[in-house]
Order: C-alpha cells, then sequence, then structure tokens
C-alpha cells in the first residue's frame, strides 16, 4: 500500500486523485501505525522547509521514516517541498534536513529581473538518467508543472536524475537507491504527471 505522510503541507488530495486515474490506491495518513504498514510512501509539501520539519518532529515521525526508508529501504517519492526535506539543509531556515541524499537546498538568485522568483508554470524536464524506473517510458524530455523558489544542489553528481533551465540547470529530480525526488508537481501534470506516479507505483 502507498501511503501519502499527512504532516500538514501538501497536496494531499490531488496526489491521491492523480493515483485513483492510474488505477492505484493509496491513503492519506499521519498515524504512525499507518504509515508503518505502507510499502512506498510519498513525502509531499508546499510551504516553508523549517515547518515542515517542526511538523514531522511534532508528529514524531521522522525516526519512523528513517526506519522505514533507510533502514527497510522502501520506495520513497519527495515532491516539491518533500524533495528539498530529502537535503541535509536548507537556506530557508535553520533546521536539518532528513539528509538521505548529499545536498543542500538554496534560493534562486538572479541578476536578471525578467527572471521571476518563484519560478512558476510548465518547465522541460531533460532527464539525465533515461534508464531509471521512475522515468520509464519517458523520453529524455518531458513537462511538468513547478511553483518553487529554492532548488536542490546535488553534491553527488549521480544522484541527480534530471535538470531544468531556468536562469540555470537546477535539479529537477533526484535519486539514490530506493529514495526518488521531484522539484515539480507530478499531480498537477496531467499525462506526464500520470505516467511518473504510475512508474512510482510500479517500484520494487
Amino acid at each position: 500500500m502507498i501511503v501519502i505522510v499527512d504532516y500538514g503541507m501538501g497536496n494531499l488530495g490531488s496526489i491521491q486523485n492523480m493515483l485513483k486515474k492510474v488505477n492505484v490506491q493509496a491513503l492519506v495518513s499521519s498515524d504512525r501505525k499507518v504509515v508503518a504498514s505502507a510499502d512506498k510512501l510519498i513525502l509531499p509539501g508546499v510551504g516553508s522547509f523549517d515547518q515542515a520539519v517542526t511538523n514531522l518532529n511534532k508528529l514524531e515521525l521522522i525516526p519512523l521514516l528513517n526506519e522505514k526508508v533507510v533502514a527497510d529501504k522502501i520506495p520513497l517519492l519527495g515532491v516539491c517541498l518533500g524533495m528539498q526535506l530529502l537535503t541535509a539543509r536548507s537556506e530557508e531556515g535553520i533546521m536539518p534536513g532528513l539528509g538521505w541524499i548529499d545536498a543542500e537546498t538554496v534560493k534562486f538568485r538572479f541578476e536578471n529581473e525578467r527572471l521571476r522568483i518563484p519560478h512558476m508554470g510548465w518547465n522541460t524536464v531533460e532527464i539525465r538518467k533515461i534508464d531509471d524506473p521512475l522515468f520509464k517510458d519517458f523520453s529524455d524530455e518531458a513537462r511538468f508543472y513547478f511553483v518553487h523558489s529554492y532548488y536542490v544542489r546535488c553534491h553527488d553528481p549521480s544522484n541527480v536524475l534530471a535538470i531544468t533551465k531556468y536562469g540555470l540547470d537546477f535539479c529537477s529530480s533526484v535519486g539514490k537507491d530506493n529514495i526518488r525526488g521531484v522539484q515539480f508537481h507530478p499531480e498537477k501534470s496531467h499525462k506526464f504527471g500520470m505516467r511518473l506516479l504510475k512508474n512510482f507505483a510500479d517500484l520494487t
């Protein structure tokens, strides 16, 4: 069973509905027993980094997530802020991230005033690891919907699954072992998002 982790910050219903469209059932829950029973996890997120970490701590979910993802190695997909939480830290705050990916989250900074922050709207995702099962049946480029002011800077290039250009080439998808993350919103990305979520559901 896929469990979408509810820690008070994310498009939970939208992700669940998109999964239903590809005939995949998922539960939305913050209950530790339900999360513990999952064979796959989705960590969504919209909002600030520190508030997300605070909420996860209040729900006592971080030790459980470490057990499920790091020890048991079940597949996990971080979405938007959920991907940023996979990193060690963020310039947005002072709280530590989960640290599962050797990376940090940094703010977009542009001298060109025509590039607005947040980066919002449809953009092309260039898949760097086309053989990764998350991007099964994709061409080397796809289009997804973004809304974010911060992006993930990977210290290990092997963790970069895809990049997107917005003033610079930034990492728009990460992967390491059983862990995946996407900066874009698959639940808002129509056919591309449905395909990606179905691929995640099919991960073994």
